[in-house]
């Protein structure tokens, strides 16, 4: 299909030729307190057309063409509106994240607006006091605010941009959780490629629903829940992040009512679930709908999907719907997942710290690692030393490499992390651990994170994962690790977030004493600090993924205010040095 196509504005005015009448998205509002919710509004795909094509005309007459337009607003109807209309108008769509009143929110949006030059911010006439006080206070005044709700445009105004596949779509900004974003150059040939990939892999079929809750301006939900949806010819019903987290039972029932066929979202949504969906929420729904439930955008739990399956299996969730995939941005999206016969491996624990795939030793620990499934159409993948370069073997743990049409060029304006990235025979250093089995991708941790500590390679999502078994209070949490005394081993730090949002009546210091004793039962290791803080305190990308980096920061900063901490005097000797020894 993609190749019938030069560019994703042509899809969409094939779409609107073909049966302009017909649904393209259905917005759901938030569930009240009485579990009723507003009527759903429906966008046609003619509808959708006119309005991109009305505000791609204006962006012509600014001059917005070859330029990067910022795209950030809650509203996902014109979020659709202002990111079609800059493909339609050859502009460059930036997404970002929409207005939401954190400091760090801020201080990201900041950066993406300084990183692409942008010309332009298209939003809402209700957010763009908000939008223009934010690019004031963070020194970028000049940049131009426009509600495009409140412009009074015809499609008359427009004129066919000519784009060819390798014309940039969009930038797609990385979720930033270990350095600062990095715009990856997204062209219209990645993305109708990538396209066609994920209905491979996945099984998409036109006329499919689709849909879930995740941001537009990550890379799931952009490329995975507004326009894979668009481009088979599908529907994408959507609600919004802040929907599901208020209520995680919204994301089932949607599945369940609007009878949507694929919808994903990242590990910790599906733990949100089993943790908030009651078993009488859980009686109303019908899931026999789901054939594929992805799993990505994070490190993927065993256990989750496992309880996942049994837990909702009564409404008709089938076991195999569950779908383990790995991609990222730099790829447009999917590099992995589909194929039937799953296998997750049980390994051993002490194997895997020495980065070797191996099963584990009788009546030894055991760790479960997941398929994340083949390379998809067209992809190749490889596990590569990331020290020597060289190509390893199966069941040998190194950085996974993949190369493929859905592939970026590169990070906008940024030459020399691009050949670092880009600039291997086609091939992208992921800067994910994996290893790769009769052609099935396993994917063990992220290079930068991972933990040395004497001699043992100890991933943080493990040790997070761990932890938050200790006690049902826990929420998220964070570990990584802070410089030791010279010549000695880097040292653990597990900030740890407390559900219940009062401290009285917890025995904090049994707690962190029991954080303790499951390290070292679980990994012989002892954490130099443990950091009970109140919830909100872990920072997290829009996608969910744990910002170690910058956790690690505030701590060495001393910016954590936790409710209880156990610190040994050497580690608390950093928090005046900033982490310099």
């Amino acid at each position: 299909m993609a190749n019938l196509y030069r560019n994703f504005a042509e899809v969409m005015l094939a779409r609107a030729a073909e049966d302009g009448g017909r649904d393209a998205l259905v917005l759901l509002g938030e569930e009240r307190e009485d579990e009723t919710r507003r009527a759903p509004e429906t966008v046609s795909y003619g509808e959708l057309d006119r309005s991109a094509r009305a505000l791609a005309g204006w962006l012509q007459d600014k001059g917005a063409a070859g330029e990067r337009v910022l795209v950030l607003q809650n509203s996902r109807r014109l979020f659709a509106v202002s990111f079609l209309a800059c493909l339609y108008a050859g502009a460059i769509a930036v997404p970002a994240p929409p207005p939401g009143g954190r400091v760090h929110h801020d201080e990201r949006v900041a950066s993406i607006v300084k990183d692409a030059a942008v010309s332009l911010a298209l939003t809402s006439a209700a957010e763009a006091p908000e939008v223009s006080r934010l690019m004031a206070r963070t020194g970028y005044g000049h940049v131009g605010c426009v509600a495009v709700d409140a412009l009074a445009y015809t499609e008359d105004h427009w004129r066919a941009p000519d784009l060819d596949g390798r014309t940039t779509a969009f930038l797609q900004y990385t979720s930033g959780s270990t350095r600062e974003p990095r715009g990856v150059v997204v062209t219209h040939g990645n993305l109708l490629d990538n396209q066609q990939a994920i209905s491979r892999a996945l099984g998409t079929r036109p006329r499919s629903r689709l849909g879930g809750w995740l941001p537009f301006h990550h890379d799931m939900g952009l490329v995975g829940q507004l326009l894979h949806p668009l481009w088979l010819g599908g529907t994408s019903v959507l609600l919004t992040p802040t929907a599901f987290v208020k209520r995680p039972i919204s994301w089932l029932r949607a599945i369940s009512r609007y009878r949507i066929a694929v919808s994903g979202a990242p590990d910790f949504a599906y733990d949100l679930c089993l943790r908030r969906v009651s078993e009488e929420q859980a009686a109303d729904l019908d899931l026999s709908c789901w054939e594929v439930a992805v799993n990505g955008g994070e490190p993927v739990r065993a256990s989750t999907m496992a309880a996942f399956a049994e837990r909702f299996a009564p409404a008709g969730l089938r076991p195999e719907a569950l779908t383990p995939c790995y991609g990222l941005a730099e790829s447009t999206l999917l590099v992995a997942g589909g194929g039937p016969g799953r296998a997750d491996r049980a390994v051993d624990p002490a194997a895997l710290e020495r980065h070797r795939l191996r099963p584990p030793r009788p009546g030894g620990p055991v760790r479960t690692v997941v398929d994340c499934g083949s390379a998809v159409a067209g992809g190749e993948l490889r596990i590569v030393d990331p020290d020597g370069g060289a190509v390893l073997p199966d069941g040998r743990i190194g950085e996974i490499w993949y190369r493929g049409p859905g592939v970026a060029p590169g990070y906008f304006g940024r030459p020399r992390e691009s050949v670092a990235a880009f600039g291997h025979d086609g091939f992208l250093r992921t800067g994910d651990l994996g290893t790769l089995d009769e052609g099935r991708l396993y994917v063990t941790g992220r290079l930068k994170d991972v933990i040395v500590v004497a001699g043992r390679n100890l991933y943080p999502d493990d040790l997070e994962h761990t932890v938050q078994r200790v006690s049902a209070l826990f929420g998220s949490g964070s570990a990584f690790a802070v410089p030791g005394a010279p010549d000695s081993p880097e040292r653990v730090v597990v900030v740890q977030e407390l559900r219940s949002r009062s401290r009285y009546d917890i025995d904090m210091p049994a707690l962190t004493a029991a954080v303790q004793q499951c390290l070292a039962d679980e990994f012989d290791i002892r954490a130099a600090a443990v950091l009970l803080v109140r919830p909100g305190t872990v920072r997290r990308t829009t996608s969910g993924k744990v910002e170690r980096a910058a956790m690690r920061g505030l701590f060495l900063r001393g910016e954590i205010d936790p409710l209880h901490q156990d610190t040994d005097p050497d580690v608390g000797a950093l928090l005046t040095t900033g982490g310099r020894k």
